[in-house]
């Protein structure tokens, strides 16, 4: 009887979240940029607050991802739900797509306005770096407790 539950439950949760992938969307019109991830009508960020649009690439053992992805004008940043482009999920119109995006950007703002961010600590830290630090932390605090103990 558990497992028949604990099947269940996972095939719900399974369905819930391919639900939501499936109606997550980026809309892109004259107000701004609409951001649904598959719950509720979603958000729209006006022109305005967007300052910087880019793509992040992001590397790993399964091949290369593009994400598309907003700066707003307060330093968040957005990433763009249905665009995007990856080994397993290939989208060949990426590039025309986000194109678009920043065609409708450009029209929509003021040149002044559009500065590209500093780079964030997470953006520069990659895996291997990391490693390498939680690598030497975790020699550090076991000689230290080698030593004290």
């Amino acid at each position: 009887m558990g497992f028949c539950w604990l099947f269940g439950l996972t095939a719900a949760l399974v369905g819930i979240g391919i639900s939501m992938a499936l109606r997550s969307r980026t809309t892109v019109g004259a107000v701004g940029i609409t951001i649904s991830r598959g719950l509720g009508r979603g958000r729209t960020y006006p022109w305005q607050k967007i300052q910087w649009i880019d793509v992040r690439e992001t590397k790993s053992q399964y091949g290369t991802s593009l994400t598309a992805r907003i700066t707003l004008t307060d330093g968040r940043r957005r990433s763009l739900p249905a665009l995007q482009h990856s080994t397993w999920y290939p989208d060949p119109d990426f590039q025309v797509d986000f194109q678009r995006v920043v065609n409708w950007w450009e029209l929509s703002t003021d040149p002044a306005a559009r500065f590209q961010p500093p780079k964030k600590l997470r953006n520069r830290l990659t895996p291997p770096v990391v490693g390498l630090i939680l690598g030497l932390l975790t020699v550090v605090v076991i000689a230290f407790g080698v030593l004290v103990g």
